[in-house]
């Protein structure tokens, strides 16, 4: 998806704690994700504070500063802030970098706002990067007991009472890498070499039994297992001696342990490389501007003292975004046939093509930027607006032509009714030389370019006009005789019949290309729905085999472990997954057939059609006639 993003000179400031403790968006940060219509890779980094989590961010923006760092015992971050930059590597996607608040910061004294920021984290991320001193061992994954309190943080559907969602969250949830800093030991497990990844999932293994202790000892890590997937792990020797350390913003790469900065870039490469766009429910994929709305969701929800739902997120952001497609998608079909059409158009059919057009790409804009739209609901809103609109440019073309015609006739007849006002054909033949001179001009009218489509039915205006005037030149002229009265006479009714026909016929074309640009109009709708809908298929299929893959793998590493009953309890996930997915299948073509009928009701139904359309029928049955 290409579209418009903003790069970011530095950080700034998304979530902040108000004058009372609570957190808060940042209007101007909001601002600049508002700005941003490609889909964003999200980072996040949380962990500890005073444990270089900035550094690392500053490097996947490319650069040595950036994200505050320091030399003391104090954090420097406080609430979550944000940069966003173009990707490396995906050129139609805008990395955002999250440096959260240093966790356990004793200034602070509120466990809580920690839990919210850690919460906060995971829900706009996509890969959550929790960064950590030294080892993972025991002590280390007691102080990630953030993700044992996910449960009471984050809710997944909008149900009533305590149901246990956290099966979910590995749906939900972003990728989860652990960078361990100071790492001063061997990569080896029972004296062979293994990776960082495996490091981290031997230090997830879980322990046998039911006491306190085990419980308490296993909590942690059950937790990183069935909420998150895939994980990684990252492992950093020390980037350099106490004295450097204290001014790591001035120090490139050349003053840095070199096994540091190749880790840092392993890092980076596996980040840019990896980590996937981040979606939401069904595999929607978020933009810029989705996440600003996402992220004053959440923060609103807290500040209120909800529990962030994923649910009622999705139908939230659906409504906002769903109203702004129409709205962007109606502004560009305006700009567009405002800047392709010139009043009046040759033909109908000129304009019909425009606007074929310029509501394929109008459609096609809507479609990129909705979602979750049940029943076509601003699909038929948007199909709507854009028929106003078109009825009112048919109705301006219309006006216009008849303008013009009217100069034309003006110009061209204009030596006509100088003839006229003189007398001139009130003379024996003189009804002769006044058709002569009528069907003369008239030829040049129709070959006169500029018309549009009433180019017939201002020329038969005319035409009537000049009737009793024509009268009046034959009935004088008694050069003719009582037969040769007659028969003009008669040939003036043909010619008036004749007139007629092609006014009636000019007007029929016209009403038919617009029940063709009605058919159109649906066979165009229909075609984009049927191509998002199979798009939206297969964001979901590739959902459903992410989440089925992590739960196969998790029960296979159970049944290693000897957790058997827990293998079992995996088992039934999976089964009701395949189950949940076999029945979304088996009601997709009612769901699709419901879909397109919905489409095709609404294009019988636009208010617009029966102004365009109505008094083309009633021409048509008259010419019948």
């Amino acid at each position: 998806m290409a579209g418009q993003t903003v790069s970011m000179k530095g950080p700034v400031c998304l979530i902040e704690n108000d004058s009372e403790g609570k957190l808060c968006v940042v209007r101007s940060a909001l601002e600049t994700l508002s700005q941003i219509e490609q889909h964003v890779v999200v980072v996040a980094v949380v962990g500890l504070y005073r444990t270089g989590k900035s550094y690392l961010m500053n490097k996947l923006a490319g650069t040595n500063k950036g994200f505050a760092l320091g030399a003391t015992i104090q954090s420097q971050t406080k609430g979550i802030w944000m940069w966003c930059v173009p990707h490396p590597i995906k050129s139609d996607h805008t990395l955002v970098l999250l440096d959260t608040e240093g966790l356990g910061d004793v200034e602070k004294g509120d466990d809580s706002n920690d839990n919210w920021i850690f919460s906060l984290a995971v829900l706009l991320s996509s890969a959550l990067v929790y960064n950590s001193m030294g080892t993972i061992d025991n002590y280390a994954l007691e102080k990630l007991h953030y993700v044992t309190e996910l449960t009471d943080l984050i809710k997944v559907k909008s149900v009533e009472g305590d149901v246990d969602e956290s099966a979910d969250y590995v749906r939900f949830f972003p990728s989860f890498v652990w960078t361990v800093r100071d790492f001063g030991l061997d990569l080896k497990l029972d004296g062979k070499p293994i990776t960082a990844h495996q490091y981290l999932d031997n230090a997830l293994k879980l322990k046998p039994g039911t006491s306190k202790k085990i419980v308490q000892y296993n909590l942690p890590r059950d937790c990183l297992r069935k909420f998150f997937s895939p994980r990684w792990c990252f492992v950093f020797e020390r980037p350099a001696n106490s004295e450097k350390m204290k001014r790591m913003e001035e120090l490139t790469d050349a003053d840095l342990e070199p096994s540091f900065v190749m880790q840092s870039r392993d890092f980076c490469d596996h980040i840019f490389k990896e980590v996937k766009t981040k979606t939401m429910i069904g595999g929607l994929k978020v933009t810029g501007k989705m996440l600003g709305n996402l992220t004053e969701m959440y923060v609103d929800m807290i500040r209120s003292g909800q529990v962030p739902c994923l649910d009622n997120a999705v139908v939230a952001l659906a409504q906002i975004e769903n109203s702004s497609a129409i709205e962007k998608a109606k502004a560009y079909y305006q700009q567009s046939m405002a800047k392709l059409v010139v009043f009046p158009t040759e033909t109908q059919q000129q304009l019909s093509m425009v606007h074929a057009s310029m509501e394929r790409e109008a459609v096609a804009i809507f479609m990129n930027s909705s979602f979750k739209d049940e029943d076509q609901k601003y699909q038929k809103e948007l199909m709507k607006a854009l028929q106003e609109v078109y009825s009112t440019i048919c109705e301006k073309n219309s006006q216009e032509s008849q303008r013009a015609c009217t100069h034309i006739i003006e110009h061209i007849f204009a030596p006509l009714k100088v003839q006229l006002t003189n007398g001139s054909y009130m003379t024996p033949g003189g009804y002769k030389h006044y058709c002569d001179d009528l069907k003369m001009m008239t030829s040049e009218y129709r070959s006169t370019g500029g018309k549009g489509v009433k180019a017939e039915e201002v020329l038969k205006k005319y035409l009537n006009d000049k009737e009793s005037t024509g009268q009046a030149i034959l009935s004088a002229d008694q050069s003719l005789t009582e037969a040769e009265l007659r028969a003009e006479e008669e040939k003036a009714k043909r010619e008036a019949s004749e007139q007629e026909k092609r006014t009636m016929e000019e007007q029929i074309k016209v009403q038919e290309l617009l029940m063709d640009d009605q058919k159109r109009t649906y066979e165009e709708h229909k075609k984009q729905l049927l191509e998002k809908m199979e798009a939206d298929k297969e964001n979901a299929k590739v959902e459903y085999n992410r989440v089925l893959e992590a739960k196969l793998k998790e029960k296979e590493d159970l049944l290693k472990e000897g957790f058997h009953c827990k293998a079992q309890e995996m088992e039934a996930q999976i089964k009701d997954l395949r189950m949940e997915q076999e029945e979304q299948e088996k009601a997709k073509p009612s769901i699709w057939k419901q879909a397109l009928d919905n489409i095709g009701t609404a294009a019988l139904m636009i208010p617009g059609w029966g102004k365009l359309i109505g008094v083309g029928m009633k021409v048509g049955s008259h010419f019948m006639k």
